[in-house]
């Protein structure tokens, strides 16, 4: 039988999952605000008019990295030009300008570096949690969990633990890029293999952690490859329930090995078509962020329209996507956020990091 949007616009609309193959078909479509409808009612029987932002602060706490993913920008070798790590003192006067601009939540990731012991990052998130118990620390990607088991010689379990009494708080979910292999050894051949990447996140969600899960896209992947990725995502979430929302991250091509390509997939259009076949599709997440420091205000702005119910936070000094060229400011203050918001025709909600609602504008 062939599949046409208006089965599966028919099967949305009475509650029912869709496939993967109905997802392909999707992003196959010719007719974007059809599909930005249909997110739309999916959107507004879960969260309403209410859009959800934070006030949190990241901290980039070095670019080393052993690593040399083709898409990054931010890694550098130890001896190169514009390499650094924070010590501590900077990790603390970080998160206490964090405090007083009336932040929640500190993010925290950074490169794999070859020098550091597992100590460093015990000490690092017992700084944050000095400057206020209150601050919720949001930090380390899978594939940083993974490389802090091998230096502290420990479980992944029991790596966990270790963090978590030290003031780990959840996980932010990068790393995940695309999981199918063909695609990830091209992208990414000396990061985790994405059974790996799955693997460990659930022993994150078993461990009480709760998690982002993002996507990044627009580069070699096909359609077909995003499908995959968050089919495994969904697959992940019916078992655990761990993820809290889907952040889709588009490519930012300057100053890396791939800036050369010239993805047909790419632009403002598909960036719009992701988070509402997203938010049709994953119908077991809560939450799809766009996240306007790689998709641009406007066309996070936008995207309220086509499913989109939390658009991050304040964010401040975000340096892994602006490396790589994303033209988007540093920081947006809190009112700047609830305009945009409410310019969207849509209510501002300002959120905790484990989405505890904490004012409504």
């Amino acid at each position: 039988m062939i599949l046409t949007f208006e089965q599966i616009a028919a099967t949305v609309r009475a509650g029912g999952r869709i496939t993967d193959d109905e997802a392909l078909l999707l992003f196959q479509h010719h007719d974007l605000l059809e599909i930005g409808e249909l997110a739309a009612l999916v959107n507004e029987r879960k969260n309403g008019k209410r859009v959800f932002f934070n006030v949190n602060r990241h901290i980039n706490y070095t670019n080393v990295c052993v690593n040399r993913c083709q898409f990054c920008a931010f890694s550098k070798s130890g001896d190169e030009v514009g390499a650094y790590t924070y010590d501590l003192d900077e990790v603390r006067r970080r998160a206490q300008e964090a405090l007083a601009q009336g932040a929640t939540e500190i993010h925290i990731v950074g490169g794999l570096h070859p020098e550091l012991p597992f100590g460093y990052y015990l000490e690092m998130l017992r700084t944050v949690k000095a400057v206020s118990p209150e601050l919720h620390v949001k930090a380390f990607t899978v594939v940083e969990i993974d490389y802090l088991a091998g230096l502290a010689r420990l479980s992944i379990v029991d790596t966990l633990t270790e963090l978590q009494k030290a003031g780990l708080g959840s996980l932010p979910g990068g790393g995940a890029e695309i999981l199918r292999k063909e695609i990830r050894d091209r992208l990414c051949p000396e990061k985790i293999s994405g059974e790996r990447w799955l693997e460990i996140m659930e022993l994150v969600h078993a461990a009480g952690l709760k998690s982002n899960a993002t996507m990044l896209y627009g580069h070699l992947e096909s359609y077909a490859d995003r499908v995959d990725h968050m089919g495994r995502l969904r697959e992940l979430q019916d078992r655990t329930g761990g993820f809290q929302v889907f952040i889709p991250l588009s490519f930012q091509r300057e100053n890396n090995p791939l800036g050369h390509l010239k993805s047909p997939l790419s632009g403002g259009v598909d960036d719009l078509r992701t988070l509402a076949v997203a938010r049709i599709y994953l119908d077991n997440f809560a939450n799809i962020k766009a996240y306007w420091v790689m998709v641009g205000e406007k066309i996070a702005q936008v995207s309220l329209a086509f499913g989109v119910n939390d658009l991050d936070g304040t964010v401040v000094e975000e340096k892994i996507g602006h490396d790589a060229g994303a033209a988007s400011p540093q920081a947006l203050t809190r009112d700047g956020i609830v305009d945009l918001i409410r310019k969207g025709g849509k209510i501002p909600v300002e959120r905790d990091t484990l989405y505890n609602e904490l004012r409504v504008y």
